[in-house]
């Protein structure tokens, strides 16, 4: 049976670490961003307080909602093991290479600055824990290397810092409505 509470639970932590993947869902009023997480891109700080690791890409919807104040939704899910779910509800706050603090924050990475876009602060408000039955057993292979490369190489020929520029607004949906009038 599924649990709502205000902070992590040691057996959530202890969950979260575990994981190989997440998903980080956000909004802030336009269109809900949902995408899937890998690497060893978060941390718990403590019961309240996640660090996410962001490394560049295609937009940068994350930041975007997180600057506008949006709401974060951060899923954790067993494929192997007991099933399990948890949802943890949070606002964000992006730490940019400029901030004094980006430098202790990427020490609990142990990665190059250059070869990532920023950090995101999640403050978690409520955490919710269901039973995930229905979520398949699935086996952990590897990790795709190619974005870890290509952020590597960009930053390597001095291409990166540029990129990212170009990629800070997520693209432009303002014709999504006559797209999904054609397509009906």
């Amino acid at each position: 049976m599924g649990k709502q509470y205000k902070t992590l639970q040691q057996k959530d932590i202890d969950f979260i670490k575990k994981q190989k993947l997440f998903y980080l869902a956000s909004s802030s009023g336009q269109e809900v961003n949902l995408s899937p997480k890998g690497y060893d891109s978060i941390r718990v700080l403590d019961k309240q307080t996640l660090l996410y690791l962001d490394f560049p890409g295609s937009g940068n919807r994350t930041y975007r909602d997180a600057m506008a104040g949006g709401e974060f939704t951060l899923v954790f899910n067993a494929f192997e093991g007991n099933a399990n779910i948890v949802r943890l509800f949070c606002k964000a706050e992006p730490i940019e290479k400029s901030d004094e603090r980006f430098e202790g924050y990427l020490s609990h990475f142990g990665v190059n600055k250059k070869h990532i876009r920023q950090l995101f602060i999640f403050d978690i408000y409520a955490v919710e824990t269901s039973c995930g039955m229905a979520v398949p057993y699935m086996k952990y292979e590897k990790e795709r290397k190619s974005l870890k490369n290509w952020a590597k190489n960009m930053a390597e020929d001095g291409r990166l810092p540029e990129y990212i520029k170009e990629h800070e607004t997520p693209p432009s949906l303002e014709n999504l409505d006559v797209i999904k009038d054609t397509l009906l």
